[in-house]
């Protein structure tokens, strides 16, 4: 910095209100610290104007399972705002692990980030209180966190399930299982009350033996599911209620042999880049996961400027793709839906 000064003809101080964008600068005195930077390449020292700044220009992002593809888009959405607005993303991952939640939370605080988006893994997170009481603006992207009051960004978990789980009814399925998520994280229970809320509206019971829980990871889906397909009288179609758990109950279905949909119909939540590719493509929910990225950002953005501002929770629409993995068996009510080839 002394060498820029000495370059410019200025004092270091100039330098730094140049560096800082002060507006009392002249715009030749400006243009003669930027030639020396450029001449010297001169790169600020990040980790020692971190220790004179009481926050950062970093976001922090905590997501619960970088495996996820559905995550991929997400993060996309959000350091595509995070760039645009000349913030850097510093991207962690919890692994669904509370403990390892709670590191990269002391981690992103020690590093005075601007502001954290969180995918939580447990509604009741202590490690996300200590972001809110320590005054860092914090979005909650996914899943809520039911107890803190955080701006909070998710899709409409249970219309979504719904949609499924109607789909399946309507094409004369009475024998519908789910293969759900963990009871702790909000987006799980959100799924299952949609799946329970069209049986009963369709006249159907929610049959407890047809209903099993997940980890949210490919493992379990395919447990869960052969454990299903064992019963004496197995369902004729599966709901999994995330896309890795979807994997797992197709890789449990071909190992046993069965024909979709013509043995057993699935419809999966969360679309993926291969699901048309598949034989047959895959019906399942779309989640806007860019856009959710993206006004997950913009909302942080927003509480960053104005942390005294009243939270807001926005919620997002999926939508039902059909394709052929739940066959084309009609029952009474006519599908209104629009096949996706």
């Amino acid at each position: 910095m002394r060498d820029v000064a000495h370059l410019a003809g200025v004092s270091t101080a100039t330098v730094s209100r140049v560096l800082n964008n002060h507006q009392h600068i002249s715009e030749d005195t400006r243009s003669k610290v930027i030639s020396a930077i450029e001449q010297l390449d001169y790169q600020l020292n990040r980790v020692a104007r971190r220790l004179r700044m009481e926050r950062t220009q970093i976001l922090g992002l905590i997501i619960s399972d970088i495996a996820n593809p559905f995550f991929t888009s997400v993060v996309r959405g959000i350091e595509d705002v995070a760039y645009e607005n000349e913030y850097s993303l510093l991207l962690c991952n919890s692994d669904e692990h509370p403990a390892k939640e709670e590191l990269y939370i002391r981690v992103l605080m020690g590093e005075k980030v601007a502001g954290v988006i969180i995918s939580p893994t447990d509604e009741n997170s202590t490690a996300a209180k200590a972001l809110i009481e320590s005054r860092i603006p914090v979005v909650a992207m996914d899943r809520r966190l039911c107890h803190l009051d955080v701006d909070t960004v998710i899709v409409d978990n249970v219309q979504g399930a719904y949609d499924a789980v109607a789909h399946l009814i309507r094409l004369g399925h009475c024998r519908i299982a789910l293969i759900g998520g963990p009871v702790q994280i909000t987006t799980a229970r959100e799924r299952q009350e949609g799946y329970e809320k069209a049986l009963r509206n369709y006249g159907l019971p929610v049959d407890e033996t047809l209903v099993r829980v997940g980890d949210f990871k490919q493992d379990s889906g395919s447990c869960t599911a052969g454990e299903l397909l064992a019963l004496d009288d197995p369902p004729t179609a599966i709901f999994a209620a995330n896309n890795l758990m979807t994997l797992g109950a197709l890789n449990a279905i071909h190992e046993k042999g069965l024909n979709i949909p013509r043995d057993v119909a699935i419809v999966g939540f969360d679309d993926m880049p291969w699901a048309p590719s598949l034989d047959p493509p895959l019906t399942t929910i779309s989640q806007p996961t860019y856009d959710m990225g993206r006004t997950t950002a913009d909302l942080l953005l927003k509480k960053i400027a104005d942390n005294n501002r009243e939270n807001v929770e926005i919620k997002l629409h999926p939508t039902l793709i059909v394709r052929r993995s739940c066959g084309l068996r009609v029952g009474k009510e006519v599908q209104t839906v629009v096949v996706q080839r």
